[in-house]
């Protein structure tokens, strides 16, 4: 870890950097209007109601859905972080000034008017200056809550530590996630202590060099402000076309670096969720993203596949990861499992994930019908000893389906029962839960078993030149020697890296294979 931090220092910094000032320019925005609309209400209580209600409701809306909900809207970058940010940090900046003003004594504002201030001169004068700790109480709580939520915005490329979160997840690289994860807590510590300290300052009584609370909130919100100018905006390298890819593709071997070396491809990228690069080529965010070959969306979106015509990319066979007591402990699972092998192709796959992707079939309906016209998915009933089977997948729809069929199955022909933990998010998740006991299986793929997880030499790369049969045999021996985890029978399917364009696009520009990508990128037209 230290290591990494002593090589990606530059890197870090920057990040940290554009981190701090994406908070604080989200915090600016929400001081801007949550302030002025505290003060508002606090005078009108029926109206106060429903305006705390409403910023209390948006509190409670996941972040990750709120940004996907703003991309067709604000695209992908800042905007819809900013506005997801000032959204998170209006509740309390909004309830605060509102307590803080409606705290104050009813005398003072009488001894106010009796001296002849008028409303504005009142609020600004009297009402404000005494409410100033509970205000500054209500922004130490915005900006703590804003450093943690800032870390999603590397979810829609607008950088900041979370970056280097998204990509160790995604990696299986804990270095990598403390490099995000410990600026992040420091910076929370860091500005909850510092505004705490400035907010026993606010009591003009106690402080020599200003005359009122308002003199040192002036100084806070210069600071503020310069804080967000900070925010550095993601910069990329301009070419004539714009890549969205996903963490986990950028970082590893056999995803943009591979294709840099094998290609010599270089074009301007931007890090995003990936399940969210579908949505930005689809509103013309990007032109180009990295997906995956069974994906549902490439006939919903009209989505071109460009051909891998170096083979830049390993080969991904599905196949379920089981745990070897799991498959000790209850026998009849094996007979389930069984079914599964070779009997999904890659078009099945296809149209099933399509079904989920654009028609918003339930995983489970899907997996109903699939399972009702497959001739071999009808099993005689396997009893064993009884126990609940935990099945866990990745957050993406193919997995969902699978988990599904693999629960109706084996609840339908053994007497198991089941329980699913879906969309545990990347490799490392899934992987470390499935060691650790916490899953019986999962899904995973071969490519991602051999390059992520196991991480060979290069010469054992070499050895099994991309050949599935040796990377699978390969994969299952080292699992199981190594974890006591053994591979099943490959389902059928290869679901592959691969770059994508928008159809129209790619028809225009005459481009249908990675090379002709970057000839095109390459010839300057």
């Amino acid at each position: 870890m230290i290591q990494f931090f002593y090589e990606q220092s530059d890197k870090i910094l920057q990040q940290t950097l554009t981190h701090i000032g994406l908070t604080f320019l989200a915090l600016l925005v929400a001081l801007v209007i949550g302030v002025p609309l505290g003060c508002w209400i606090s005078h009108k209580p029926r109206v106060a109601s429903i305006v705390i209600g409403f910023t209390g409701i948006l509190q409670t809306v996941p972040s990750i859905a709120l940004l996907g909900i703003l991309i067709p809207v604000l695209g992908i970058g800042v905007k819809p972080a900013i506005f997801a940010l000032f959204l998170y940090a209006l509740l309390p900046i909004v309830r605060n000034t509102y307590v803080g003003i409606r705290e104050v004594d009813a005398s003072v504002r009488d001894a106010a008017l009796g001296l002849g201030m008028n409303q504005w001169q009142i609020l600004t004068k009297v009402e404000i200056p005494l409410a100033m700790p509970v205000i500054f109480a209500g922004i130490r709580t915005a900006t703590v809550i804003n450093v943690g939520v800032a870390t999603l915005a590397a979810y829609v490329a607008a950088g900041g530590l979370g970056e280097f979160i998204f990509g160790g997840i995604a990696l299986n690289n804990s270095a990598m996630i403390m490099a995000g994860a410990i600026p992040a807590a420091l910076l929370a510590v860091l500005f909850d202590g510092l505004l705490g300290w400035l907010q026993k300052r606010t009591d003009y009584k106690t402080h020599k060099f200003a005359k009122s609370g308002l003199k040192i909130s002036s100084w806070i919100v210069v600071g503020i402000i310069l804080l967000s100018a900070l925010y550095i905006i993601p910069k990329t390298k301009q070419t004539r076309l714009l890549a969205g890819f996903a963490h986990e593709f950028a970082g590893r071997d056999d995803g943009y670096p591979g294709l840099i070396k094998t290609y010599r491809l270089s074009i301007s990228n931007l890090l995003l969720d990936q399940s969210l690069m579908y949505e930005a080529i689809f509103h013309e965010n990007v032109d180009v993203i990295s997906g995956y070959s069974t994906d549902g969306r490439i006939k919903a979106y009209h989505l071109r596949v460009l051909e891998d015509d170096k083979q830049a990319f390993p080969p991904y066979q599905a196949a379920w990861v089981v745990r070897r007591q799991t498959l000790v402990k209850y026998p009849q699972l094996q007979a389930v499992l069984r079914v599964f092998a070779h009997s999904i192709n890659d078009s099945v796959m296809t149209a099933l994930n399509y079904e989920v992707d654009y028609l918003h079939k339930l995983p489970a309906e899907v997996a109903k019908q699939f399972i009702q016209k497959q001739k071999q998915f009808h099993l005689e009933k396997s009893i064993g000893p009884e126990g609940t089977i935990i099945i866990g997948s990745k957050v993406f729809s193919e997995q969902y389906i699978l988990a599904e069929l693999l629960k109706q199955l084996i609840e339908g022909y053994t007497n198991l029962e089941v329980v699913t933990k879906t969309g545990l998010g990347g490799t490392k998740i899934c992987f470390d839960a499935l060691k650790a006991g916490a899953i019986d299986l999962y899904p995973e793929y071969t490519g991602t078993g051999l390059l992520v997880i196991l991480q060979p030499e290069n010469q054992k790369l070499d050895s099994l030149k991309g050949d599935p049969t040796k990377v699978y045999t390969y994969v299952a021996q080292e699992f199981k020697k190594r974890y006591e985890l053994e591979w099943q029978k490959p389902i059928g399917f290869n679901n592959a890296y691969a770059l994508m364009m928008r159809e129209a696009e790619s028809k225009k520009l005459h481009i249908q294979t990675i090379s002709e990508l970057q000839r095109y990128l390459m010839s300057g037209k």
